[in-house]
Order: C-alpha cells, then structure tokens, then sequence
C-alpha cells in the first residue's frame, strides 16, 4: 500500500495538511498536493496517479468540471470531497467520472480506512479473489461485442479499446469473475468498494450505468448486464477463454 500514489486538491491548506499528517501516519508516503484545478492537471500531466482526493469547491474549476479533463489523463480512482449531501450532487459526481464521496466535515482516518480498503478490493480482485472458489482458468473474458482482458485492464468494445475508470473496470471485473451468480448491491459495494457503512445506493446504481453504456447496444434494454429485480444484478451470456 506504501507504493500508492495520492493525490490531494483542495484549496483549503488546513484540509490539505490535515490528510497528508494522518495518511503519512498510515504508510502512505507517495502522496502529491493540488490547491487548484489547474495545479492537479500539472500534477497528472507528469505523475501517475493511483488515488486523487477532489474538493469540489475549488477556486478556478469545480471538482465537477475538472473531473472529465482528469479521466482524459488517468484513471485513478477519484474519491469527492464536498460540502454538498443532495442526491442531485452525488449523482453529478459520479456522471462527471467519480468514484466515491465523503462530505465535509470527515474524520480523515475515514479516508484512510477508504483508500485502504479501495487498495485491498484492488489487488484481490486483479489477483482473482472471487465468491466462487474454484480458481479460474484466464484473465480474459470475451462476449459477442465485448471483452474484458484483466491482464491488460482493457474493456474492448467492437475491436476498440474504451475509456474505463478504474472502479467501473473492476466491478465489471468482479461480474466476470461471477459470471450468472445474482449479486446484491450490499455484495458489490462490500467486495469491490470494500465497504457498505455510509455509501448511498446510488453508487451502485450510477455504475451500473456506466458499464451498461460501455457494453450494451442499448443501455436502457441491457442484455448482458441485467438487473434481477429485487435481488440485484448478474451477467449473463458470455464465456471465459
């Protein structure tokens, strides 16, 4: 976990200070700061990026807007820092290309424990922890549009490669990895966010979407990704090479 680069944009020094005191603490010492939009751009531009902490009220760019030019750049997972608590809000953040909030005021070990726990979802499922027990024979799962190379983190879609966040890939991933088993959202939050404490339904709901609009021919009637009504969701026909 020490190897994880973070990065913290927030215009508030104090925040700033507070999160890079407490993660140090924690083992975490790849750790860069941002204090505007456009500082966390330069940022990315030469660094390779594992976590970004992102405040939305920043002083040039919202964290909203800046979100987009940063997913053009990385694929990090993007954890939103906001004042803000409405579902409109949330479900913004989650469209502009985020992956998780907190809301202001926070315990800054309640970060830690986020980004660990984001880091052990990570290597567990890149490492082919699955509920199923019997071990699997490839890292390569293929549909008639689309296929998943986990070895590559590649979502290839009609012979292209698409654009795919981290934790949108990696609950994708963890479909593949159970393929035809129903999965509730407690189930997807636990095994891929690493927690279920304090996370709105919505999460799952958003990244549902997302993976829908990057696999179906049409994400409202999906195919692939199907919802088993008040169960949760599972995948269906494809197969593993």
């Amino acid at each position: 976990m020490e190897d994880a680069s973070i990065l913290l944009v927030d215009d508030e020094i104090a925040i700033v200070k507070m999160l890079e005191t407490v993660l140090k603490k924690e083992g975490f010492n790849q750790i860069y700061k941002a204090y505007t939009a456009q500082e966390a751009l330069d940022v990315l531009h030469n660094q390779t990026i594992d976590i970004i902490l992102l405040d939305v009220m920043l002083p040039d760019q919202s964290g909203f807007d800046i979100c987009p030019k940063i997913r053009e750049l990385s694929n990090a997972y993007i954890l939103f820092i906001t004042a803000k608590v409405s579902d409109l809000d949330v479900l913004t953040g989650f469209a502009m290309g985020g992956d998780d909030y907190v809301t202001k005021p926070f315990n800054p070990l309640e970060i830690a424990a986020r980004i660990k726990a984001r880091l052990r979802r990570k290597q567990a499922l890149t490492e082919g922890t699955s509920i199923r027990t019997e071990p699997q024979s490839s890292n390569r799962y293929e549909f008639d549009r689309f296929t998943v190379d986990e070895s590559a983190g590649e979502l290839i879609v009609d012979g292209q490669t698409v654009s795919c966040p981290a934790q949108v890939f990696l609950l994708l991933l963890h479909f593949c990895k159970n393929m035809n088993i129903v999965l509730s959202k407690s189930q997807l939050l636990e095994a891929v966010w690493g927690y279920n404490q304090f996370v709105d339904d919505n999460t799952v709901t958003v990244h549902i979407r997302r993976i829908r609009e990057r696999i179906e021919d049409n994400p409202s009637s999906p195919k692939h990704l199907v919802t088993v009504r008040g169960l949760g969701y599972k995948l269906v026909n494809g197969k593993a090479l």
